[in-house]
């Protein structure tokens, strides 16, 4: 991505975009506080792994609605760094894959405005990489190895589609994972599990610091 981060359009109707895969991850933001939302959200859920994003994201950014879209890809995340615990949050620096890299913007206002949207949770920042399968045991190291600090099937493939669509040179784009397993907290199935449940309340908490990140892109430089 190049460096302006403003969005065709102007600040008042730019829209804002927030992609997840899974259906608990969708529900989870649905319910959230839509609080200091100024212009219109769109929760896409675009099913799982990097293709089904691709295709998900590439048919929403053709919608004549979403063409101007910030886009905020969200949801689960393993962490690979020993000491991370569910329910973390990590805020992608860049987001990695086979295809290459996507720079993040607004990194530190992202983690300044988490820190008040779910107090007391770790916020960790650095690459996140993406994969096409779900990572477990030594895999974990080897992608630690890379730099990076968590990993996800889902964010690389969406920040990439939303940057290489009509308009994406300009276009604001981020990635916030929860960490809801972790190298000492490897988890089986989500929705049974402590760590599961504690990631689920953090996703639903997160929604108004998007907002005020595609808020504060969005305004007039001076």
């Amino acid at each position: 991505m190049t460096g302006n981060p403003a969005a065709t359009g102007p600040p008042e109707t730019a829209p804002l975009l927030v992609a997840c895969a899974l259906g608990i991850e969708h529900l989870a933001l649905r319910t959230g506080s839509r609080a200091g939302a100024t212009t219109p959200v769109t929760v896409l859920r675009t099913g799982m792994g990097p293709k089904a994003a691709e295709r998900a994201v590439t048919r929403a950014l053709g919608d004549t609605v979403l063409r101007s879209a910030s886009v905020v890809a969200t949801g689960f995340c393993a962490g690979l760094a020993p000491g991370m615990h569910p329910g973390d949050l990590v805020v992608a620096q860049e987001t990695r894959d086979a295809h290459g890299s996507t720079p993040c913007a607004g990194t530190e206002l992202l983690v300044e405005e988490l820190v008040r949207a779910v107090p007391g949770q770790t916020v960790h920042t650095g690459p996140l990489i993406g994969s096409d399968h779900v990572v477990r045991g030594h895999e974990r190291g080897d992608l630690l190895a890379t730099g990076a600090i968590a990993v996800d099937m889902e964010s690389a493939a969406t920040l990439r589609t939303a940057v290489g669509a009509p308009g994406g040179d300009s276009r604001p784009v981020a990635a916030v994972r929860v960490v809801v397993d972790a190298p000492e907290h490897e988890l089986v199935r989500i929705g049974t599990v402590r760590g599961g449940l504690s990631a689920f309340r953090v996703l639903r908490a997160v929604l108004p610091a998007f907002f005020e990140w595609h808020r504060s892109l969005l305004l007039p430089r001076r």
